[in-house]
């Protein structure tokens, strides 16, 4: 079953890449415009329920804020509040995030399960870089907000990680670049790596559904078979999106 999700000023809400903490809406509608997505999650049987912190996740967008090193980012404060949302509802024992750059990414993710933000116990969050200056920099910044190591960077390439990962994969997350030739095509490659990792009910989510669409024509055709997923929403509230499978 395929769906949209558009909310009705996505095409101009509009943040600055460069200073993503300033808020750009007041929260309230920021709230409602990320509830209006996890309902139709909620519907379509992709998420158990929509039940968060709010708390928590303004805690760790103040932790990221104040401790993070971001160069820039276009993840907007709706996409980091639905990707944290779904990882705090989902509880991923072992999340993989495929290019993560300075890890603002990642941790929109790993931060249900560690830092300020978290909400449960997780086993494996592992966000991947295949530039080693650029998982490094990620690497560091993870540690600021999780001292234990749980979440954790590696500079690798995201096919090999998720295909060599020991165990089964709950959520994975791409947002990876692959050579000139397929670009954001990658996300094909890195999601058939790890298939049989997976298992029904595990999470992927894809950003730049919108702004790349015509680079993942093919990642989205396999995502939107039926005979292939349970479920995926193209998630349009801002102009990158997010397409939420589920198998």
């Amino acid at each position: 079953m395929n769906r949209i999700y558009r909310a009705e000023d996505w095409d101009s809400y509009r943040m600055d890449y460069s200073d993503p903490h300033r808020a750009v809406e007041p929260l309230e509608k920021e709230i409602a415009v990320v509830d209006g997505a996890l309902e139709m999650l909620w519907e379509l049987g992709t998420l158990p329920h929509i039940r968060y912190s709010h708390e928590k996740l303004l805690a760790h967008r103040q932790a990221v804020a104040e401790l993070f090193e971001i160069p820039w980012t276009a993840i907007t404060h709706r996409m980091q509040r639905l990707i944290y949302a779904v990882n705090a509802i989902t509880q991923p024992k072992n999340m993989i995030a495929a290019g993560v750059f300075c890890g603002n990414t990642f941790i929109s993710n790993a931060g249900a399960g560690v830092g300020p933000g978290a909400c449960y116990t997780a086993d494996n969050l592992i966000g991947v870089e295949i530039k080693p200056e650029e998982a490094e920099r990620a690497e560091r910044n993870a540690r600021r907000i999780d001292p234990t190591g749980v979440a954790r960077v590696v500079a690798a390439d995201a096919v090999d990680v998720v295909r060599d990962f020991p165990g089964p994969i709950d959520l994975l997350y791409l947002d990876a670049d692959g050579d000139a030739r397929r670009g954001k095509g990658i996300y094909l490659d890195i999601l058939e790596s790890g298939l049989d990792k997976m298992h029904p009910g595990t999470l992927v989510l894809a950003h730049n559904s919108v702004n790349c669409a015509d680079r993942l024509k093919d990642y989205l055709d396999y995502v939107r078979d039926p005979r292939r997923i349970k479920a995926s929403v193209n998630v349009i509230f801002d102009v990158e999106g997010l397409e939420v499978s589920v198998l």
